[in-house]
């Protein structure tokens, strides 16, 4: 199946299994953050299957790579 919309970092918690209203997403990025060298996949606040997705959008190239690289900037700032 092809999909050929745009996922949003609100999409992204959605999947995710997290609360992904406005507020909650900005909570999560106030209480979590990436350091320099740190993979967005390896963070020690996501479960084994959330690690996984992430990952795996990743190296597949998914439709969901650009909102996880957009997540991926949001916890280094």
């Amino acid at each position: 199946m092809e999909t050929t919309g745009h996922h949003t970092v609100n999409d992204l918690f959605a999947q995710l299994g997290l609360p992904s209203d406005d507020d909650a997403v900005e909570s999560f990025l106030e209480r979590h953050h990436l350091s320099g060298e740190e993979h967005l996949s390896e963070a020690p606040f996501w479960s084994g299957g959330q690690r996984e997705f992430l990952e795996q959008a990743i190296l597949d190239d998914s439709d969901w790579c650009e909102a996880v690289d957009e997540l991926d900037t949001l916890l280094r700032h």
